[in-house]
């Protein structure tokens, strides 16, 4: 499991703390009461490019290790770098409730042969104990064989201990025709325009 040194926020505005190179965050739960956190800035940065939302981690430095969930990241609209984030305190054995990143592979063979290839989900609801949540959800794109071919939730492999929370008849890719756009010609003879445009010109009043 990775490790993440937190400490519990100092009295400081969230701006100057940002300033210093931290971030402002909470961490709460059914069975952790809510406290206020200071984060490392570039040390989060990196667990979320390695680990992604959605990932157990461990919190050292608030006097014992505390197993949470990335629940939550609020990201700056101009950077789109974090500016506060929450966890969520979990227990081993009680379940919780996630979305997982979808990973596709394979090759489609619709898609090969000229078809296109609609994603229509980028995450998944799932339930599991939060020490067996993956880190991703494949869903393999190989039995796309035919146009309007779909691929629903119920189809896919999930690991074990992993159960989905939405509806398995939900669609989460499908292959569909290419539709050529044709650019349509107007309409009438382009001299008639021209005339008739003409004929407009010699009929204004001459002042």
């Amino acid at each position: 499991m990775l490790t993440l040194s937190v400490e519990m926020r100092p009295k400081t505005k969230a701006r100057a703390l940002r300033r210093s190179g931290k971030l402002p965050g909470v961490v709460y739960g059914a069975h952790q009461e809510a406290m206020v956190l200071a984060v490392d800035g570039r040390a989060f940065e990196k667990l979320l490019r390695d680990a992604g939302e959605s990932t157990v981690v461990t919190l050292s430095g608030l006097g014992k290790d505390l197993p949470a969930l990335i629940h939550e990241v609020d990201l700056d609209p101009l950077t789109n770098r974090p500016r506060h984030v929450d966890f969520y305190a979990v227990t081993k054995g009680e379940k919780v409730e996630v979305a997982i990143p979808v990973e596709y592979v394979g090759e489609s063979p619709a898609v090969k042969a000229g078809a296109l290839l609609v994603k229509v989900l980028h995450e998944i609801e799932v339930k599991a104990d939060p020490m067996n949540l993956p880190s991703h959800i494949e869903v393999d794109i190989s039995v796309l064989a035919n146009i309007d071919d779909q691929v629903h939730l119920g189809d896919l492999v999930l690991p074990a201990g992993v159960a989905l929370a939405g509806d398995p008849e939900e669609v989460v890719a499908l292959v569909q025709a290419v539709v050529e756009e044709t650019e349509e010609a107007p309409s009438g003879d382009i001299n008639d325009i021209e005339v008739e445009k003409k004929g407009k010109e010699e009929e204004a009043p001459v002042e």
